[in-house]
């Protein structure tokens, strides 16, 4: 993908899981953005996200699982995009992720992938549910999902996600700045468009606030 918004190159990289919805309400606009930016396309795990900050995941508080689900079809509606969750949720995503890996991890084959998880509300979470979506894609052998290389791939991304500092999914990392969650995009344009942005001097103290209490 050539193009930029900025005379200077920046590494530019989206972590993504299709557990998601607001991955999935991000999609469009990322990419729409990687059109004219190159942006390396990374699905990883959430949960292994979760499981190293040491975070429970949204859906595992039962009143930010409310919250959240009304919040997504909230946003859905008023921008008119279509929203069907899932049997259920949370689900295991691997065999989405792997998929996607296997497929290439192509714009075409995401949009697919999140398509048929939250416009159509159909499951991924085991090999007959993913078998006619893979077809679709046109990974038509089950053990391509489970290759060597799909599974270091996989492993390689959730490796750079912990190194870049990434915390939750999605995430915009831009140059090792990260913009995460979908409400973030105008923010990670902004940088995008203006590489001083952060340079401020309230930008640059906002990394060294003191802290004043903290959990033991």
């Amino acid at each position: 993908m050539a193009g930029g918004l900025n005379a200077k190159s920046m590494a530019t990289h989206w972590y993504f899981d299709f557990i998601s919805p607001f991955a999935y309400l991000a999609w469009p606009r990322v990419r729409a953005l990687a059109a004219r930016h190159a942006i390396e396309l990374r699905p990883i795990m959430f949960a292994g996200l979760l499981g190293h900050h040491g975070h429970k995941g949204p859906a595992e508080i039962p009143s930010k699982r409310t919250f959240t689900y009304r919040h997504v079809l909230w946003q859905a509606k008023r921008r008119g995009v279509p929203l069907a969750f899932p049997p259920t949720h949370p689900f295991n995503p691997l065999l989405a992720l792997r998929l996607c890996l296997a497929a290439g991890t192509t714009p075409e084959a995401i949009t697919e992938i999140f398509d048929w998880i939250w416009a159509q509300g159909r499951a991924v979470d085991s090999p007959e549910a993913i078998a006619p979506l893979a077809a679709a894609l046109g990974v038509t052998d089950p053990a391509a999902l489970s290759s060597p290389a799909v599974k270091e791939t996989l492993r390689a991304n959730y490796d750079a996600a912990l190194a870049a500092g990434v915390f939750g999914v999605p995430s915009l990392v831009v140059d090792g700045e990260i913009f995460w969650g979908e409400d973030a995009m105008d923010f990670a344009e902004a940088f995008l468009a203006d590489r001083t942005l952060l340079s401020t001097k309230e930008m640059q103290d906002a990394a060294t606030w003191p802290v004043g209490a903290s959990r033991t």
